[in-house]
């Protein structure tokens, strides 16, 4: 999951120093002066102000023991011309991003944006509200409410919300809005894409550490905020940090064309599985002529394979889901709105809109299919590959967020894997054993600092780097070699349109100058932890396993899950751990689990014994055998240094 930080510069003693920007180089200033972007269309102005009603002021929340969650305001420096050190492209989109308030989409249809990453939408049924995606926190989620009640009266109460997809910025406010009483009370409830909840706990737990690592890195979320640092994430600004949670859907919606009548609102939704996420869905609302298309029609171009790390994504159905949506409900809409950005109106505007959309992801599908049927690789596809002339004009097809480099490669990478078939490349050495090679070939390390000299004097800010990279992997604490990277990266993000691009090398130019900064945020919140079904508790221990140090091991122990009367065996052998419905012969150990309490296993996975709702028997030298081959992850490993 992901959480905003406010680093602000460099440690010493105790105290933050600003960090001492270097300008952007005279090819940076040039190369922004060139671009021939339709700025004098203002039409995504219009559109994102419309509907307007009132603003948070401040726009700063905090959680309850004083810790700032959001803060809006820090963009305040958005407007106007672009500063040299950003791209005018992803100026316009922070620009418009950073907007905030409550605004009416229709009359009924009103949408708090500009208070986290995402937007939330609240739909007025007969007596009560439906809530569409409640933000990533529940400070920031119960602020947007009380905005919305503050301007549209605050009787109503919440009686339904639709996650419409398994990322955590789409459901981990729903404390803020309801609450699970309210939900088991049967007074709220929860719709959901069928799958929702195994996704969204999965992405969090299996890989959640490596992915909220370079997270940190993707979002910026410790970079100052300002014209020489952090100006957005393209698909919003930030991302906030305070509670996450999750409510476990009580309705799962599983065909297109299913509909559902909420407080006198009826609504008709398309499913959408495997696009922007594993598990997500349309919907549109016949009483408002309202479409709404979560986050597979946003104003850029969305990620195929996210820097962060996930599964590669399918342009291929995210395209022929689009087209679908096209035929059954665009002629039927007055309006579309999505989780992110402003919504479009205008039936024939709405068409040109997804039409673009859907255009976007079909052509990076098939061009890419193309070109690797000709022999061409991954990286070779993404130098030479060129949008359409009217995908390269509109400003949502521009790649603020996923970019056509990266997603070209994804595209590559889904159908043919990260070998891209020159035996050379088959067996390569890992940049520890390859960098110092390389730097010895060119004379050590210090000529390798001057040829990076020379390239960042001309420009080439790209091959500097390259250069730069196997000098660190060589000797991380080389002094120039540091400095010289660190300047580098920073020309690199002050070029970047892409909001993530621009985040990643902002990062590494940071720890290069003062260190690893860590992660922000934790993986998983308890709420979250608590929807683990047994299998995915037992399959987060598995990867955990340290193979090596569990060759020798061959146990079994028993897990009974007390308030379903569920009996699992776990058993270690070869370093793989392996689950099953526990056999009538005895286990070495056996351990009771109230169902209530089955998160704790991760505690006691820990070592922690006392954990309470565990109960264990038989030989406890066992469990603690086979907990102690479990590593523990490390949140702050290294990324732009060996």
């Amino acid at each position: 999951m992901y959480s905003s930080g406010s680093f602000r510069g460099r440690r010493v003693n105790g105290k933050v120093l600003p960090v001492e920007h270097k300008p952007p180089t005279a090819v940076i200033e040039s190369a922004h002066r060139e671009h021939a972007l339709p700025f004098h269309d203002t039409v995504d102005f219009d559109n994102a102000d419309r509907g307007f009603i009132a603003a948070l002021s401040p726009c700063v929340i905090k959680a309850a023991d004083g810790r700032v969650v959001w803060d809006n305001d820090a963009y305040s420096f958005l407007g106007g011309d672009a500063p040299a050190s950003v791209h005018p492209s992803l100026w316009r989109q922070s620009t418009l991003a950073a907007k905030q308030g409550l605004y009416e989409v229709v009359p009924g249809i009103y949408q708090v944006r500009g208070l986290d990453i995402s937007n939330i939408t609240f739909v007025e049924g007969d007596t009560g509200i439906i809530v569409i995606d409640p933000l990533i926190s529940t400070e920031v989620a119960a602020a947007a409410l009380d905005l919305y009640r503050a301007h549209r009266g605050g009787d109503r109460p919440v009686v339904a919300v639709i996650y419409t997809h398994s990322h955590v910025d789409h459901f981990g406010g729903v404390l803020g809005v309801t609450s699970q009483a309210e939900v088991d009370a049967g007074a709220v409830a929860v719709l959901a894409p069928e799958g929702f909840t195994a996704h969204a706990v999965q992405e969090n737990v299996y890989a959640g550490p490596a992915m909220l690592r370079r997270a940190t890195y993707m979002y910026g979320s410790m970079l100052a905020r300002g014209p020489l640092g952090h100006v957005g994430c393209g698909l919003g600004q930030a991302a906030s940090a305070g509670e996450v949670a999750m409510i476990v859907p009580t309705v799962d919606v599983r065909t297109t064309g299913e509909k559902h009548t909420i407080d006198g609102v009826e609504i008709e939704f398309q499913m959408a599985p495997g696009t922007e996420a594993p598990a997500e869905m349309h919907f549109y609302f016949p009483r408002f002529r309202a479409l709404c298309m979560a986050e597979n029609a946003t104003h850029n171009l969305h990620n195929l394979l996210t820097l962060r790390g996930a599964l590669v994504r399918d342009p291929r159905a995210w395209s022929g889901y689009l087209t679908e949506a096209i035929d059954a409900f665009a002629r039927r809409a007055d309006v579309v709105f999505a989780s992110h950005h402003w919504p479009t109106w205008g039936r024939d505007a709405i068409v040109e809109y997804l039409s673009l959309q859907r255009d976007m992801y079909a052509y990076l599908h098939d061009q890419t299919l193309r070109l690797l049927n000709r022999g061409y690789t991954g990286v070779e596809i993404a130098e030479m590959f060129e949008m359409p002339p009217a995908l390269e004009r509109a400003w949502h097809t521009r790649g603020y967020y996923g970019s056509i480099s990266h997603n070209v490669k994804a595209v590559y990478q889904r159908y043919m894997g990260w070998f891209d078939g020159n035996p050379a490349r088959l067996w390569p050495q890992p940049p520890e054993a390859l960098a110092p090679r390389y730097v010895d070939a060119m004379g050590g390390i210090d000529r390798v600092v001057e040829l990076a000299r020379e390239a960042f004097a001309s420009g080439d800010f790209r091959w500097a780097a390259t250069l730069l990279d196997h000098a660190i992997f060589t000797d991380s604490e080389h002094a120039a070699a540091r400095a010289l990277y660190a300047d580098t990266l920073e020309q690199l993000a002050y070029g970047a349109e892409n909001a993530t691009w621009r985040n990643f090398f902002m990062s590494g130019a940071a720890e290069l100058r003062d260190g690893n900064f860590g992660t922000a945020g934790q993986v998983a919140s308890p709420t979250m932890l608590s929807q683990l079904t047994p299998e995915q508790i037992f399959d987060s221990l598995a990867i955990r396993v340290n193979g090596p140090r569990a060759w020798d091991l061959d146990l079994a122990v028993d897990l009974t899950f007390a308030d379903s009367a569920t009996n699992y065996r776990i058993a270690l052998r070869n370093g793989v751990l392996v689950h099953r419905e526990a056999p009538a012969d005895p286990a070495t150990a056996t351990v009771t689990v109230r169902l209530d309490s089955k998160f704790r296993l991760l505690a006691v996975a820990t070592g922690d014994f006392a954990a309470p709702g565990l109960d264990i028997f038989g030989d406890r030298a066992a469990l603690q055998a086979l907990l102690g081959v479990l590593d523990e992850p490390d949140p702050n490993f290294n990324i732009v240094t060996p």
